[in-house]
């Protein structure tokens, strides 16, 4: 009988090893000034990760794992308040106010890193940093170890400094806290890359998003941006830095 207990404990041993073993870690950095409350949506099927969100003050990074198959988004919430009961609970991002987001996705603008793990250490990794919706706090991307060809960069210049007026987001104090896209705030087929533009062909950059591309060349400004800004990368680790030091000189105007 203990014979049998010792090889059940070794298998499992065995087991949660590899298991282990095979899952991705995440370290989200926030580098920003202020407090930021980082959340994970997964796609259909795809599990919910580091409990859908959580709370990180400035200088700090938080480690988590997800499958290796994982698909989803990860994005940063900002001016939280979730003692208030107030609706929504965060000035952007917001996920019907809930610190942990459950699978919700959040509320747009906000740049998003988008991840589709492909599972096989032998494929590649596809991960790409998303303004199709707007924009709220710069944010990079890399491998551990750093790798130049599997990193994306940040933004030279901050957008909400530089947003239009009709795409503005702004807090009760009248403060720029995010920038929409040309899609979400007009609601219109060209804009959006749909229907009748919905094809690369058709559906052209925009002094919007020319403007959002001048000022973060690594992201997706708009739904058929060319060359895609997808990075294909395996890696063990990721790691997103909000608000990097390479983020241009007016950072601490967030």
């Amino acid at each position: 009988m203990k014979s049998l207990q010792v090889a059940a404990a070794l298998l499992l041993l065995l087991f949660f090893g590899h298991s282990l073993a095979r899952a991705i870690t995440f370290s989200v950095h926030n580098k920003c000034p202020i407090s930021i409350w980082p959340a994970t949506a997964p796609n259909t099927g795809h599990p919910v990760i580091a409990g859908g969100g959580f709370y990180l003050p400035p200088g700090q990074t938080q480690r988590f794992e997800a499958p290796k198959t994982w698909n989803g988004r990860i994005w940063a919430r900002t001016g939280c308040n979730f003692t208030s009961n107030r609706q929504p609970a965060c000035e952007t991002g917001d996920c019907d106010g809930r610190l942990q987001c459950n699978g919700l996705i959040g509320t747009p603008p906000a740049t998003l890193v988008e991840v589709t793990l492909q599972g096989d250490t032998g494929k590649p990794n596809f991960y790409d940093v998303s303004l199709v919706d707007g924009y709220n706090l710069p944010v990079s991307v890399a491998t551990r170890p750093f790798s130049s060809k599997c990193s994306i960069g940040s933004c030279s210049k901050n957008l909400n400094n530089l947003c239009p007026q009709e795409l503005e987001v702004l807090n009760k104090d009248g403060e720029v806290i995010a920038c929409k896209s040309a899609c979400l705030a007009f609601n219109i087929d060209s804009f959006c890359c749909r229907n009748d533009y919905g094809t690369p062909e058709k559906c052209k950059p925009t002094m919007y998003s020319k403007m959002f591309k001048d000022a973060c060349p690594s992201y997706y400004s708009y739904a058929f941006d060319m060359p895609p800004p997808l990075v294909n990368c395996a890696s063990k680790e990721y790691v997103i830095t909000f608000c990097p030091s390479a983020w241009g000189a007016d950072q601490a105007s967030i």
